[in-house]
């Protein structure tokens, strides 16, 4: 069996004085190692290749990113001055997510992408869950070592019976947390499964998707093979890769 071929949407970043299109090499290597896939780059091309994009992937993997889902997408008030946005992988990922589920691919959403997940289906975002009333500080601290900021932070209760609750085989599992944005409203057809302790969505599917159809608002991608819940988690994602491209070559 051949290995799945895995679309990585790639952010566009002004790197000194050229646009560059790029993705963390974290989430290559996760889905070259854990998933066994065949990772492969997308430019932030908005919807032009779209149709030949989800023909040619066995699944889509949306990553995290410092930048942030522009509030006009989900009717949500304007951010803060100085907010990082990405105009040009809003206009690929978010008509990329709908495709590719309505086409029957695997997807997986990490960070921002779990946000670009949830605004797809209709959902909103919290901008700064620091600022609510009864929600802790998910932020990382910027001052210390990457081995630090990516440290495991708080629990998170796992739903009794759903996708990541069967890989941990257990209830509640320890996560790192690196992002300021959550969940407000979660969006059609999506299922929590996870919630950190203040209630905040940290996990979520998309219930009636005929394949792997997953995100997850913290970082498995860390370190992935040090890890045996996140090795579970991408291999999961990979094999689900692995029967579509079954499928999809019959």
């Amino acid at each position: 069996m051949r290995k799945p071929v895995i679309g990585i949407p790639a952010d566009r970043r002004l790197l000194a004085t050229h646009w560059f299109h790029c993705v963390g090499e974290k989430y290559i290597t996760a889905i070259a190692q854990a998933a066994d896939a065949v990772p492969v780059l997308v430019p932030a091309l908005g919807e032009r290749y779209l149709q030949e994009w989800l023909e040619s992937f066995d699944g889509i993997l949306f990553t995290g990113s410092p930048s942030n889902v522009e509030p006009h997408h989900y009717q949500g008030p304007a951010s803060t001055p100085g907010t990082w946005h990405d105009p040009e992988r809003d206009a690929t990922t978010l008509p990329m997510i709908q495709g590719a589920v309505d086409a029957g691919l695997p997807v997986f959403g990490i960070c921002r992408g779990f946000q670009e997940m949830n605004v797809a289906f209709g959902g909103s975002l919290i901008q700064k869950l620091q600022e609510q009333p009864g929600h802790l500080d998910h932020r990382e601290d910027a001052t210390k070592p990457l081995e630090a900021q990516y440290a495991p932070a708080h629990d998170v209760e796992l739903a009794e019976g759903g996708l990541l609750h069967r890989l941990a085989g257990e209830r509640r599992i320890k996560v790192n947390s690196l992002h300021s944005q959550g969940v407000e409203r979660l969006g059609r057809r999506l299922v929590a499964e996870a919630k950190a302790d203040d209630g905040v969505i940290e996990a979520f599917r998309i219930d009636d998707a005929p394949s792997f159809a997953l995100a997850v608002q913290w970082h498995p991608e860390w370190k992935v093979m040090e890890n045996a819940f996140s090795r579970a988690l991408f291999a999961a994602f990979g094999q689900a890769g692995r029967e579509y491209a079954t499928r999809r070559t019959r």
